[in-house]
């Protein structure tokens, strides 16, 4: 098992390891649907944000710019850590409309204590010769950010490739010709279904370097405990807002369920403090709440793999049980397994 446990040392202190970045849509027309959760849930004092939405969303650009911080903006408290990525994930449909220069210059006027480099994101329907276009672009965003990086905040390079060769290459050239304070691998949501083949580019990236590695995009319940056994340090996820809107209510250990589907239950099947004040009817009737409960439900995905692994109890028989009800996963953590084995 590659899990580990380690300290970021971040402009606002030190942030515990492995941890789980939640989406928060300030900037977006979505902004909303984004509930209260910095200190409610003990595990999210960090919020993960998109820096392009932000910068070309006014007036908040406006107030920002003209001294308002970007975490009053949020209402959270201004020790809260932020993760500010490039916006990326827009390019994938859209042209690149920024530079490594401006979005650096943006993360640093959001006072973002984590800022990742500018990235074009892969896809399936793209030809082959473009795909590689978009890994050499996002190489060089990450090597000209390094060049502009003034030390504020740790810079993590934006890993691409779909195969686990290109992944272990990207990251000894960006380790060889760049400064960086981690790596974070992306255009994996596109292939999230294809649990084998992630798990095997993640294993490349982990086994490139020691340096923080953080997935884009992967931290619902269905990854989380795959992605710890794998030793990535960090994720981040937006299913929790997804899976309300889609009237979904996750269940730790299990996924997401749809409301119509527990109806017929006397009591929720969960303890956490949204459920414990809320009958199902109220539940679904407000989004906020379903909101809440699906995040706490991921908090606790967290705390019972960091459990079992830092108690010293044998976490392959606890993912062994785990992954036993989806044939799929189940195939994925084996593959792992069987991966892990051959490096030990």
């Amino acid at each position: 098992m590659l899990y580990r446990r380690r300290k970021l040392d971040l402009p606002r202190g030190e942030l515990d390891t492995p941890v789980l970045f939640p989406v928060r849509n300030i900037g977006k027309r979505s902004s909303d649907n984004t509930p209260t959760y910095v200190g409610t849930i003990p595990e999210f004092s960090a919020a993960m944000i998109n820096a392009r939405s932000i910068r070309n969303r006014d007036p908040m650009w406006q107030r920002i710019s003209n001294g308002v911080t970007l975490r009053e903006e949020m209402d959270v408290p201004e020790d809260t850590i932020v993760f500010a990525d490039s916006g990326g994930f827009d390019f994938a449909n859209e042209e690149v409309d920024t530079t490594p220069a401006k979005t650096l210059d943006t993360q640093r006027q959001l006072d973002a204590d984590i800022l990742g480099t500018v990235d074009i994101p892969l896809s399936r329907e793209n030809r082959a010769a473009e795909n590689q276009r978009r890994i050499d672009q996002s190489i060089e965003y990450a090597l000209k950010a390094s060049d502009h990086h003034d030390g504020e905040g740790l810079l993590f390079a934006s890993v691409h490739g779909y195969d686990p060769e290109t992944i272990r290459n990207n990251i000894q050239y960006l380790e060889k010709n760049g400064e960086f304070d981690g790596y974070a691998l992306g255009s994996m949501v596109p292939i999230r279904t294809d649990y084998k083949k992630v798990t095997k580019l993640i294993l490349s990236a982990r086994n490139a370097t020691d340096k923080h590695l953080h997935v884009y995009g992967l931290g619902g319940l269905v990854y989380q405990p795959l992605l710890l056994y794998l030793g990535v340090d960090s994720f981040d996820s937006s299913a929790f807002i997804r899976s309300a809107g889609n009237r979904n209510y996750l269940i730790p250990g299990f996924g997401g369920e749809e409301l119509r589907n527990i109806e017929e239950l006397d009591r929720l099947p969960c303890p956490c403090p949204v459920c414990g004040q809320k009958a199902l009817d109220e539940i679904r009737e407000d989004r906020t709440a379903l909101t809440q409960h699906n995040l706490w439900a991921l908090a606790t995905e967290l705390r019972r793999f960091r459990y079992v692994a830092e108690s010293g109890r044998d976490i392959e028989e606890y993912l062994d049980l785990r992954f036993s009800g989806n044939e799929v996963t189940k195939r994925a953590y084996e593959t792992a397994k069987q991966q892990m084995r051959r490096l030990t």
